[in-house]
Formats: C-alpha cells, sequence, structure tokens
C-alpha cells in the first residue's frame, strides 16, 4: 500500500518536473505575442473615467478568462482531430486582427475630428451603453490573440503526453491573463499612485516629483499604447501570416522579419478593410 502512494508521488513529482520544462519554453516562445497584447490590451482598457476603471478591467480579465476556458479543449481537441483546421482558424484570426489595426489608422487620419466629437456625445447620451461595446470588443480582441497564444504554447509539447500538454497550455494562459491585465492595471492606475505619493509626501522632495512625474506621464503613455497597440496588431497579423503559411515564409528573405510582418499584416488589414467596407455600402443600398 505504501509503495504504492509512493509510485503515484513519484509519478506526479516527474509530471510536474515536465510540466515545469516545458512551461519554461513555451514562455519564451510566446513572450513576443504576450507583449503585443501586452499592448493592444492597455489601450482597449483605456479611456474610461476613473471610477470605472476597474471595474471595467475585471470584466476585461473575466472575459478573457472565459475565452480561455473555451479555447484550451477545442484547441486540444482540434490538434487531435483537424489539425490542419487550426491554421485556417489561425489565418482567419489574423485577417480580423490586420483589419482592427488598418481601420484604426483609417479612423485616425480621416475620420478623427468627427470620431471625436461622435465619441463625446455618445459618453453624454449614453456611457454605459459605450462601455459595454469597448468591453465586447476588448474580449473579442482577447479571444483572437488568445488563440494565438495556446496554439504557440501547444506547439512546445506536441511530442509529450497530454497532460503535460493540458497543463502547459493551462499555465501559460493564467500567467498571460493574470500578468497582462495585472500589468495593464498598473498602467491606468499610474495617476492615482502619483497623487498618493504627492499626498504622502505633502507636494515636498523626491517622492512628490516622481507622483507629479506619474500623473503628467499618465496621458503620454496611453497614447503611446493606441499607436504600440495599432502596430501589435498588424505584426500579430503579419506574423500569423509569414508563419503559417508555405508560401510566404520564405517572402522577402532579405528584409527584416518585422518589415515582412508590418508589410504583410497592413496588405491582409487593406483587403479585409475593402471587403468589409464594399460588403456593407453594398448591404446599405440593397436596404435602400
Amino acid at each position: 500500500m505504501a509503495s504504492g502512494i509512493f509510485a503515484v508521488l513519484d509519478d506526479i513529482a516527474a509530471l510536474m518536473d515536465d510540466v515545469s520544462v516545458a512551461a519554461k519554453v513555451a514562455t519564451k516562445k510566446t513572450a513576443g505575442i504576450l507583449g503585443d497584447d501586452l499592448a493592444v490590451n492597455a489601450e482597449k482598457a483605456s479611456g474610461f473615467i476613473s471610477s470605472r476603471e476597474i471595474p471595467v478591467l475585471l470584466a476585461i480579465t473575466k472575459g478573457s478568462f472565459l475565452n480561455k476556458l473555451i479555447i484550451i479543449p477545442v484547441v486540444l481537441t482540434l490538434n487531435t482531430l483537424l489539425p490542419t483546421l487550426i491554421k485556417i482558424v489561425l489565418i482567419l484570426g489574423g485577417f480580423y486582427l490586420a483589419y482592427e489595426g488598418v481601420e484604426k489608422i483609417f479612423a485616425y487620419l480621416f475620420d478623427h475630428e468627427k470620431k471625436e466629437s461622435t465619441t463625446k456625445t455618445k459618453e453624454n447620451t449614453d456611457q454605459h451603453a459605450s462601455e459595454k461595446a469597448k468591453i465586447k470588443s476588448a474580449i473579442f480582441t482577447d479571444f483572437i490573440l488568445s488563440i494565438e497564444i495556446i496554439i504557440i504554447a501547444l506547439s512546445t509539447v506536441l511530442e509529450a503526453s497530454l497532460p503535460v500538454q493540458i497543463a502547459t497550455v493551462a499555465i501559460i494562459s493564467i500567467l498571460a491573463t493574470v500578468g497582462v491585465y495585472g500589468i495593464v492595471a498598473l498602467i491606468v492606475r499610474m495617476d492615482d499612485v502619483g497623487f498618493k505619493l504627492i499626498k504622502i509626501s505633502g507636494n515636498h522632495g523626491f517622492l512628490a516629483a516622481i507622483g507629479r512625474t506619474m500623473v503628467k506621464l499618465l496621458p503620454w503613455v496611453i497614447r503611446s499604447m493606441g499607436v504600440v497597440g495599432t502596430l501589435a496588431l498588424i505584426l500579430v497579423a503579419g506574423g500569423i501570416f509569414m508563419h503559417q503559411t508555405h508560401f510566404f515564409e520564405t517572402f522577402l528573405p532579405n528584409w527584416f522579419p518585422l518589415l515582412r510582418e508590418a508589410l504583410l499584416g497592413l496588405t491582409g488589414g487593406l483587403l479585409s478593410y475593402l471587403i468589409y467596407e464594399s460588403g456593407k455600402r453594398l448591404f446599405v443600398q440593397k436596404q435602400k
């Protein structure tokens, strides 16, 4: 009896050791996409009034956990039954991310003033509906990025046993959600920390200077996150197109990888944008 218990414990220890090694490798492989995920979600979670920032972040975080609870079993099942379908799903997700990135660029270049005025009107008339729409958009974008993260994590343990695969993708998923949204929370509440430092120090000395700097920097950080988040969407999409298709693996081999990914992402985004806008106009004309 005792020997059986020790054998089980030994098996558990061996499994945890395998999971630990696999999780380290998977974390390194997903580091780039996690950085992009952080930039995208920091931009998505900003722009709310101070009292709503944490509730909104909690709602997005819950949605992110739910996304991963859905994605993990689906990806593991597809990897066993229809591995080719995973690539198709990734590429379709890439087109969505590319479209969103290009749409943000067009909105900034051509509809910037119009967008600002309509946003102010919406905030005054129906702030709750606007907030819900932003949360829904953030959760959907997180869903697409989560698919990429989980598939990359799974790709590092394809030769391992099923328990190791499940444990590895679960660990990466938890780290991605807690780590990303924890840092996002620190960013959007940076001004509150700054005000507390000013209050504690009596608005004098080194701590007060740090506090004032943090308060002044927050708007610049949020704006830069908007730019970085848009670039991240395009680069993630371009990376998907380049690595998930044989045709683009050798595309412009003498170019720097980031430039290749940016070009592919922009091209995919422009195609998606043109198709979507053309379809929308045709639908509107038919309705008339």
